[in-house]
C-alpha cells in the first residue's frame, strides 16, 4: 500500500463522498442487500481481498431517547476518548457506542450508580464470569437505552458515559472491486440488518446509516485495511475455487475483476447461495458475463428457499465433488468468505470429505492433505 493509503486509518479517516447506493435484492426478499460505490482520494490503493472501514453515526432517533432517559439536553460539554472537549449530543451521535448492550456496560453501570438506582441488585448480580450466561441472556436483543429506562438514574455525569460505553468502532466490509477496473472508487456489498425486539424497532448500526442515511452525495468517514491472509495466488495460471454465499461474494467479485482485467489466465470456480434467485442472486448479470467471456469457468448456485429442500452451497460442492478434487489436485486454490458460525464449518467439512473420497483415504489424511493445502495458502478463509 502507498504512503498516501497509510495515512488515512481508523482514528484519520478519510471523508469519501457516496457516489452509488442501490438495492439489489426484489422487493420480495426477505433481505435488503446493497451495493455501495464510495470515493477514493488520490493515491489510496487497495489489493483484491481487502477492506474498506467505514466509520458509521448513531442515528438520530436513538440519540434522542439516550439523552431522554439520562434528561440532558445535549450542550453538556464532555472529553471523548481522546481528552478532546466536545458535547455530549455529539458524544453520543460519533463517540459512543449506544447499540448493542455489551455485559461490560452493564458491570460497569452497576458499579457507578447510586444505591437508589431501581434493580441494582439484580444489575449486579450478572458481575462475573459464574454469571455470565445470565448476562448474556440479559443483553440479548438490548440496547444502551434499554438499560438506562429499566434501571433509570445509574448516570449521574454525563463524563461517566466513557467509562461505561466502548468507542464507536469502525465497521469493515470486504472490497467488491479491483481498483484494475474502478482507480478512483471502491465498492462493497452490504446487507441492511434490522430487527425488532423488547418493543422497539432496531438496525445494524453501519448497515442501518448505509441503507438510510448515506445517499448519493454523502459524505462517510473511511479508510482501507490490508488482508495479507486473502489474496489471489501469485501463480496467474492457478485454478481458483470461491464460496461466497449472500454478501460473502463480495471479495470474489473484486477477484474476478482482477483476474480478467490483468488478463490472468487461471480458471474460476464460484459458488454462490442465497435464498432464492428471482429475488436474491445478486450481481446476476455480472456473472453471467464473466461466463460468456471466459473469465468464469464454473457458476454453481444454491438457492436454498427455491425448492421443499433446503440446498446450500456444501450441497452444491458434494455434487460436484469428483471434478472439485481433480482442480484440487490441478493445485486449486480455495477461498471461503462468510458466516463463520455454520457456514464455513460445513464447507470446510465437505472439502475434507471430498479429498477423502477423492483419495480413498482416511479423516486423519484428508486433515493432512487440508493442512497442507494451509501451509501453501491454498485455502483461506475471510468469516465472521
Amino acid at each position: 500500500m502507498s504512503s498516501e493509503t497509510q495515512k488515512y486509518s481508523r482514528n484519520n479517516p478519510f471523508v469519501s463522498t457516496m457516489l452509488v447506493n442501490y438495492v439489489m435484492t426484489d422487493s420480495d426478499s426477505e433481505k435488503e442487500t446493497r451495493h455501495i460505490e464510495l470515493a477514493l482520494d488520490s493515491g489510496m490503493e487497495y489489493t483484491p481481498g481487502d477492506s474498506v472501514g467505514i466509520l458509521p453515526t448513531n442515528r438520530d432517533a436513538e440519540v434522542e431517547d439516550v439523552l431522554k432517559a439520562l434528561g440532558y439536553n445535549g450542550d453538556e460539554k464532555v472529553l471523548d476518548f481522546f481528552k478532546k472537549e466536545t458535547t455530549l449530543d455529539d458524544a453520543l451521535r460519533t463517540k459512543l457506542h449506544i447499540g448493542k448492550l455489551t455485559r461490560g456496560s452493564v458491570n460497569a453501570y452497576a458499579k457507578i450508580a447510586p444505591e437508589t438506582t431501581p434493580g441494582l441488585d439484580f444489575l449486579k448480580s450478572l458481575a462475573g464470569q459464574d454469571n455470565k450466561s445470565r448476562a448474556e441472556e440479559f443483553v440479548w436483543g438490548r440496547e444502551f437505552v434499554d438499560l438506562l429506562t429499566e434501571h433509570p438514574g445509574g448516570i449521574t455525569d454525563p463524563q461517566q458515559l466513557f467509562t461505561v460505553l466502548g468507542r464507536l468502532t469502525p465497521r469493515m466490509y470486504s472490497i467488491a472491486s479491483s481498483q484494475a477496473k474502478t482507480p478512483d472508487t471502491v465498492h462493497t456489498t452490504v446487507r441492511v440488518v434490522r430487527y425488532h425486539t423488547h418493543g422497539r424497532e432496531r438496525q445494524g448500526l453501519c448497515s442501518g446509516h448505509l441503507g438510510e442515511r448515506a445517499d448519493p452525495g454523502a459524505t462517510l468517514p473511511i479508510f482501507l485495511h490490508a488482508n495479507q491472509n486473502f489474496r489471489l495466488p501469485e501463480d496467474t495460471t492457478a485454478p481458483v475455487i470461491m464460496v461466497g454465499p449472500g454478501t460473502g461474494i463480495a471479495p470474489f467479485r473484486a477477484y474476478l475483476q482482477h483476474r480478467q482485467a490483468h488478463g490472468h489466465t487461471g480458471q474460476n470456480w464460484l459458488f454462490f447461495g442465497e435464498q432464492r434467485m428471482a429475488s436474491d442472486f445478486l450481481y446476476r448479470d455480472e456473472w453471467n458475463s464473466m461466463l460468456a467471456d471466459g473469465t468464469l469457468t464454473r457458476l454453481d448456485t444454491a438457492f436454498s428457499r427455491d425448492q421443499s429442500k433446503k440446498i446450500y452451497v456444501q450441497d452444491r460442492m458434494r455434487e460436484n465433488k469428483e471434478e472439485l478434487f481433480q482442480w484440487l489436485e490441478r493445485g486449486a486454490y480455495f477461498y471461503v468468505c462468510g458466516d463463520a458460525s455454520r457456514m464455513a464449518k460445513d464447507v470446510e467439512q465437505t472439502l475434507l470429505d471430498t479429498i477423502a473420497d477423492g483419495k480413498g483415504c482416511t479423516p486423519d489424511d484428508a486433515q493432512a492433505y487440508l493442512g497442507d493445502m494451509k501451509k501453501a495458502k491454498r485455502y483461506q478463509l475471510d468469516v465472521y
